[in-house]
């Protein structure tokens, strides 16, 4: 609040110097008038009250003669001294109504306002920078699993637009550049209770020096940037300690999943998806001749995956700026133009300008001469969705979509993410041993992820690997229920991480070690569960044996006597 308190001061100088000036003279001026006390003696006021009698008459116009009547002279002072008054606190209130509309004290105010709020943040919260189309996307999703936000944004008429939106816990925004690093401390960078910052700015250049900014300010923090341009790209990743989600490469490395490891690509979009979501079918897309309208980012990112594909391809686009190329036509995305590109004989259609209005155009055209083409379109505005919808195409790329899911998956349980990635290289027949394993035990509904680590500093993990030597922990015990150990719990593991290795899809027999980090899916019962696991030193203990083990040093002390004299 200094920078408030120094506007105020600055801005109001003059005003208040008037109003001093203004008394100080009327005072003054009221002790030196002559004056006849009640019993007609000469007197003149003092200092105290020629001070009283001014503070109440310049704020209200009269309330009465103290401490006797006034003389002529007194009263004739005290006219011209409320005239005086009258124009200086007029001065001076007109400069504190121009101060308050003043957009440089506002935001002023507004700041230190969020600073302090920012402050009394006690829950964990995350920062996102930009509230676009994805930023907005994922502040909600953020807000329907209740975390707490903190939103950064720019224009002044996106800020002042989540005043109005519904939320469970109301944001905390501000109107400020985020690349500021003063800007990001306000925000609280260095708080314990930020759990990430997600960059997600329309500029590239402006979400690099969001996400460097970052880092530099608290290498610890998790980031999160979106960036368009694979140079943009190269150079966060170059940086390190940002996970940087490029939209158009995403839907390509999508595309490349469904034509070579369909069973992969639906783990992946399974996984990530809401609670309770089904497991989705292949998309199957063909693999015949591509006729890509577009040849952007968007269109070059799909190009280079139906290269590796071995899959034949052309492109239009009316950019003549564009180098030749012998699979690039230039021209106007007319039917002429199609017809030239091949388009009757295509299987698969790609409408990826960054038009909406071209690509709903040339999708109807192309239909009129290939009515069985698969097409694939891009939405740019969220306000098209309903025409982009009426398209009725088979595969839809929508940008703010795209990154909210990739950074849901990013934020929600990092080991997931990893999960997927390890699912990539493994291949489309270990997905669908996962989507079985899975459905089997959790159902056909989206399942929810979570870690559970063996931390010796949780009570109950401490009691299962040092006050029972030589007792192992099996993985199938974390999938039991604590209050009936015969019932299984609708779980599944996925992953165990230790230090010298990574176990993917862990068979129940595993034997978990201290510090072990193991992925799980499955209900939220399963995951209240587990929680007990941590904290009740002899859960895991009544799971394994039945028997609910002594907890205090002489109770301990007490069944080892026993069993040794049994063992007698």
């Amino acid at each position: 609040m200094g920078d408030v308190l120094f506007l105020i001061l600055r801005r109001l100088r003059a005003p208040l110097l008037t109003l001093i000036v203004v008394y100080a003279i009327s005072v003054g001026g009221l002790t030196l008038m002559p004056g006849v006390d009640a019993n007609g003696q000469p007197a003149r006021l003092g200092f105290f009250h020629a001070f009283y009698v001014m503070s109440y008459t310049a704020t209200t116009i009269g309330f009465g003669e103290v401490p006797h009547a006034f003389s002529e002279a007194q009263r004739a002072w005290v006219i011209l001294s409320i005239y005086l008054s009258v124009v200086g606190w007029a001065y001076a209130v007109g400069s504190v109504f121009a101060l308050t509309n003043d957009a440089t004290f506002r935001a002023a105010v507004s700041r230190g306002v969020f600073a302090w709020r920012v402050r009394g943040i006690a829950e964990p919260f995350f920062i996102i920078c930009g509230y676009g189309q994805s930023g907005s996307g994922l502040a909600r999703a953020l807000d329907d699993m209740g975390i707490g936000l903190v939103i950064i944004e720019t224009r002044p008429e996106r800020a002042a637009k989540l005043a109005i939106e519904d939320y469970v816990t109301s944001p905390l925004v501000l109107c400020a550049d985020a690349k500021l690093p003063d800007v990001l401390e306000v925000a609280g960078i260095h708080k314990p209770e930020c759990q990430g910052l997600m960059a997600l700015a329309g500029d590239d250049a402006a979400n690099q020096a969001i996400a460097i900014g970052a880092r530099v300010l608290n290498d610890g923090l998790r980031v999160v940037a979106r960036a368009k341009s694979q140079v943009a790209q190269v150079n966060l990743e170059s940086f390190g300690g940002v996970t940087v989600i490029n939209p158009f490469e995403t839907f390509a490395t999508n595309l490349a999943l469904d034509l070579g490891s369909p069973e992969v690509l639906r783990l992946e979009e399974w996984l990530t998806s809401a609670p309770g979501s089904e497991c989705p079918s292949r998309i199957n897309v063909p693999r015949g001749t591509w006729v890509l309208v577009g040849f952007g980012r968007f269109g070059r990112a799909i190009a280079e995956v139906l290269d590796r594909a071995g899959i034949s391809w052309t492109a239009i686009d009316s950019d003549q700026a564009l180098p030749e190329q012998e699979r690039l036509l230039a021209g106007d995305n007319t039917e002429k133009v199609l017809r030239d590109a091949g388009i009757a004989a295509a299987d698969v259609l790609v409408a990826g300008t960054d038009v909406d209005a071209v690509n709903l155009g040339v999708t109807t055209l192309a239909r009129r001469v290939n009515a069985d083409l698969f097409v694939v379109i891009r939405q740019n505005d969220v306000n098209d969705s309903i025409l982009i919808q009426a398209a009725k195409a088979d595969l839809r790329f929508v940008q703010a979509d795209l990154v909210v899911h990739e950074c849901l998956q990013e934020l929600k349980t990092p080991m997931l993410g990893r999960f997927l990635l390890r699912a990539r290289s493994e291949g489309g027949a270990f997905a669908a041993r996962a989507i079985e394993r899975i459905s089997d035990s959790v159902g056909t509904g989206s399942p929810r992820a979570w870690t559970f680590h063996c931390d010796v500093m949780q009570p109950g993990i401490f009691g299962a690997f040092f006050q029972n030597p030589g007792e192992s922990l099996p993985l199938r015990l974390l999938c039991r229920d604590v209050s009936a150990p015969d019932h299984a719990l609708r779980v599944t593991p996925l992953m165990v991480e230790r230090r010298a290795e990574t176990l993917l899809l862990p068979g129940p027999e595993v034997e978990l070690k201290p510090g072990d980090r193991v992925l799980f899916v499955g209900d939220d019962f399963a995951r209240r569960v587990q929680q007990r696991y941590l904290m009740e030193p002899g859960a895991i203990e009544w799971v394994r044996s039945g028997v609910e083990p002594p907890r205090s040093w002489v109770f301990r002390r007490l069944m080892r006597r026993r069993l040794a004299r049994t063992e007698q």
